[in-house]
């Protein structure tokens, strides 16, 4: 089936309420793609987890009302730049967490290596109300990040977010605003100029259509987006009901490294990220070139660059093939190799370990694994 075909079906089964990310995984796992879910009867439908009555009710009344066709068509008039997880160019890392979005709308200039994983991506969040001192170190970091080939992801929300991204493209790098609007609405308005230079130097992505209008619930929900674009995040000055924790919490759950900036035990603004060391989260200190070769960068200095010879992979019992086509470069939580290949927890374990004795996969603390 070619993509343009698959991601009319995105678009129709998105269009569906009740029907989630989570759910929309779930109907392509069991039917193979979206257009055999769409065309599967009441019956076939039902066998699917978690699909109770009333949603099924509604599957079935508001499909007879969609034609995938037109709806694409009529969509693409107003939302011309989108990606569905059906098109090569869907952010991979995107692709691994548990809620992908179906539609990926963004506005800029598109990097694909940054989309394929080939160019590492580090998320900066933090408070609105930032003090002088997150202010100070988020600039040194989004810079020294930047000269040194990451891009920088963040949200566009005042302060330590504004910040980030500002630092980044001051220091002739790359980043990628994640906002909880339609992609061609400014929020906040006073980040109008920020959005204007971001869209010469990065992209603003969204996974909400064209001029959806700023909305509470939004922001919550797109922080995981945030923290599955990135391979680790940063969390600068945060109080303990912020949303950066929030974001954090998605990071953890997706087998991502939280890092968090300390700051004073009597700071409300450190009171967040004090919270986050205590639970295990990195150490932000000023040796920034530990940060970045923890980061997996090699601070720009002159040394030879060693030759890697990569581990050959052999022909695989099934189950082991499953389990090491699941994995990636980026560290995946046991749960979630689970979720992912949907084999028994004792199966995969087995696996993994097997894989492990081949020099195929290496075990990280957590109960996190990643390709050799």
């Amino acid at each position: 089936m070619s993509n343009t075909e698959e991601r009319k079906y995105w678009l129709a089964w998105s269009q569906i309420s009740g029907i989630g990310p989570i759910l929309l995984q779930r109907l392509q796992q069991h039917f193979g793609n979206l257009e055999t879910a769409w065309k599967a009867g009441p019956g076939e439908l039902r066998k699917v987890e978690g699909l109770g009555f009333q949603t099924l009710e509604k599957i079935v009344q508001q499909k007879s009302r969609l034609n995938p066709e037109q709806l694409l068509t009529q969509h693409q008039q107003a939302n011309p730049l989108f990606w569905t997880p059906a098109d090569p160019e869907y952010p991979q890392l995107l692709r691994e967490i548990p809620s992908p979005p179906p539609l990926l709308y963004y506005r800029g200039e598109v990097d694909l290596q940054e989309n394929s994983g080939e160019k590492p991506l580090v998320g900066i969040v933090g408070t609105r109300q930032p003090t002088e001192y997150g202010i100070k170190w988020t600039r040194q970091i989004s810079t020294a990040l930047a000269k040194n080939g990451f891009t920088v992801v963040s949200g566009m929300a005042e302060g330590i977010d504004t910040e980030s991204h500002a630092a980044a493209m001051k220091a002739g790098g790359r980043t990628i605003a994640v906002v909880g609007t339609g992609v061609d609405v400014i929020y906040p308005h006073k980040n109008r100029d920020l959005y204007k230079q971001i869209l010469t130097s990065g992209i603003v992505i969204s996974e909400y259509p064209a001029r959806t209008a700023p909305n509470r619930t939004h922001f919550p929900r797109r922080n995981r987006i945030i923290a599955g674009l990135s391979r680790a995040l940063l969390v600068m000055e945060a109080p303990i009901k912020s949303g950066a924790l929030i974001t954090a919490t998605y990071s953890n759950e997706f087998g991502r490294d939280v890092y968090a900036l300390p700051g004073r035990i009597d700071d409300q603004p450190s009171q967040g990220c004090l919270k986050l060391i205590s639970q295990g989260a990195g150490l932000i200190n000023q040796e920034l070139s530990e940060l970045l070769i923890m980061l997996g960068a090699i601070p720009q200095i002159d040394i030879e660059t060693p030759i890697v010879k990569s581990v050959p992979i052999p022909n695989l019992p099934p189950e082991l093939q499953q389990v090491i086509d699941t994995l990636s470069i980026d560290a995946l939580s046991f749960d979630f190799i689970i979720q992912k290949t949907g084999m028994d927890a004792g199966l995969v374990s087995s696996s993994l370990l097997q894989l492990e004795l081949m020099g195929l996969v290496t075990q990280l603390p957590g109960m996190r694994y990643q390709k050799c």
